[in-house]
């Protein structure tokens, strides 16, 4: 049974196909598997986040509280509250608790005076106000107390415009709100980004008159924060990134990020202190397969390469049967074409042979004249057949059939016979019958013509004469002049008789007195025009 060729290879498409949706399948759901643990673990890092945050704000309000119903909070007082919470403990990143009291510009020299009684040591208020109006909230107290938290004591929170806007917020909410990204002023040195929660604290001085006195605020280190969140819960192929507000560079907070480009993200929103933050969850495996699908992907491969490669030997068995059929047919065929091309070749060659004996037979008027102008003509023929025996009976020039018939001509005078024209070749019964008549015209030259007296000469010149004709002119230069009155020969009648019936082209023979001219048209063919078959 004779397979199209595609066949093997659509075999092989066909399974591919189907390796790579079951490869998408299996890769598809675990992505959808790793998606989902990613939105589970950024869903327990965003609570823990909350849960932090909440639990201390509620820290802060009780700070508020504390300043809100006491007039007089000592630093003593405030150092005990802070530590009894146990932040350091409870909430790492945490630095402390610090309390902010909003005075006017003009009040700073008042206000300094009565800190320093409490806080001997206590540094100026800086950045230094510029205006000599408006309000300031310097670090009066922060707690636990120790080297690294006195630094930030004396420093204006609202010099700050992050801090700044923040405050504002939380003045306007009456409850605890976080700022943007800030870097602490207990930071010596680098630029690790941290935040802080304020919470507002209002105190009534009559009916109708409640006014904010400051703000209890604690600062963060943002990395710290975020490293509580996920103690115990981090997977080793999970990034996370914890943004202010967008995902930019511009707003990111802290990042642990992994080593390899992420290729896959989860965001989650996260809200701490009346502030939304974003959470994303990256995970690096972009380039590997599930080994599931490494499996899948390798047996179907495999196996699609198997029956492609079983269908390429059964097809290709089959075409080779038929290829085998078919030339034996072929042989088959050619030989039956042989035999009918050379009886008719054998024919032919008889019946040329014939009419030559024929017309030499009542042309001559003895038998050795009889018998040299028969060998004549028939050694003509068998140089054609030699010519064309060599050529395979192909194509055949004519200027090679023009030098078969005049070779033993240019032996003895070889340069009284100029040859001229371009590469165009005959077909083989064409050629027989041009060869006939380059022999006459050669033989009529060399016993009457320019060949036959020393100085004559022969210019054979033939060109294109359409796609399919060549015209070939035979002109004698530089012999005895020719006779007006003349017998007619065996050769003339040869040539304008038989070569122009076989050439089935008219033949133009002038005696001129100077010398012979003849015009003739012969066919040119193509070899595919007359071959059986190409040569393999």
């Amino acid at each position: 049974m004779l397979y199209p060729r595609a066949i093997p290879l659509v075999i092989f498409i066909a399974i591919a196909a189907i390796t790579a949706l079951s490869v998408f399948a299996i890769e598809s759901n675990a992505r959808a598997r790793e998606r989902a643990m990613m939105g589970e673990y950024a869903q327990s890092v965003a609570a823990s986040l909350d849960r932090s945050s909440n639990s201390f704000s509620s820290y802060l309000r009780a700070g508020a509280a504390l300043f809100a119903s006491s007039a007089d909070v000592s630093p003593q007082t405030f150092d005990n509250f802070v530590r009894a919470l146990r932040l350091d403990m409870d909430y790492p990143g945490a630095e402390g608790i610090g309390w902010l009291p909003v005075i006017e510009t003009p009040d700073v020299p008042g206000f300094m005076a009565q800190v320093r009684a409490r806080q001997p040591g206590f540094p100026d208020i800086y950045p230094k106000p510029v205006a000599t109006t408006g309000r300031i909230a310097p670090v009066t107290m922060f707690a636990p107390e120790s080297v690294r938290n006195r630094r930030a004591l004396g420093y204006d929170m609202y010099s700050d415009p992050a801090r700044a806007a923040a405050m504002a917020e939380a003045e306007l909410a009456r409850r605890p709100t976080a700022s943007g990204r800030i870097v602490l002023e207990q930071e010596q040195s680098g630029n690790l980004p941290a935040f802080a929660i304020y919470m507002p604290v209002f105190r009534t001085f009559g009916p109708g008159d409640r006014r904010l006195i400051g703000f209890v605020y604690t600062p963060f280190r943002a990395g710290e924060f975020l490293d509580s969140a996920m103690i115990g819960s981090s997977p080793e192929d999970f990034g996370v990134r914890l943004y202010d507000g967008e995902a930019s560079t511009g707003h990111l907070l802290v990042a642990h990020s992994i080593s390899d480009a992420a290729s896959e993200r989860v965001e989650q929103q996260v809200t701490i202190a009346n502030r939304n933050l974003l959470l994303v969850v990256e995970s690096a495996n972009q380039h590997m397969l599930a080994p599931l699908s490494m499996v899948t992907l390798v047996f179907g491969l495999a196996l699609a390469s198997l029956l492609m490669l079983l269908a390429r030997l059964l097809t290709q068995q089959a075409y080779e049967d038929q290829s085998r059929l078919a030339f034996f047919e072929e042989q088959h065929s050619i030989r039956n074409s042989l035999t009918r091309e050379l009886n008719h070749r054998v024919k032919n060659t008889l019946a040329n042979v014939l009419s030559i004996l024929s017309l030499t037979r009542r042309r001559t008027r003895d038998l050795d004249e009889f018998a040299d102008s028969l060998e004549g003509r028939i050694r003509a023929l068998s140089a054609t057949h030699d010519l064309l025996t060599v050529s395979d009976w192909g194509a055949t020039p004519i200027c090679s059939v023009i030098e078969a018939e005049l070779q033993h001509f240019r032996i003895a005078i070889d340069d009284t016979i100029l040859l001229n024209g371009p590469p165009l070749e005959l077909a083989p019964n064409d050629a027989l019958s041009f060869g006939l008549a380059v022999h006459e015209l050669a033989t009529n030259a060399a016993k009457y013509g320019a060949l036959s007296v020393a100085g004559g000469q022969v210019t054979i010149h033939w060109q294109a004469a359409g796609d399919h004709l060549a015209e070939v002119e035979w002109r004698e230069t530089g012999g005895p002049t020719v006779a007006t009155e003349r017998r007619r020969g065996f050769g003339t009648e040869l040539i304008e008789k038989i070569v122009a019936h076989e050439l089935r082209q008219p033949v133009a023979l002038d005696f001129r007195p100077e010398g012979v001219v003849c015009k003739m048209r012969v066919p040119v063919r193509r070899p595919a025009d007359f071959r059986i078959r190409e040569a393999g």
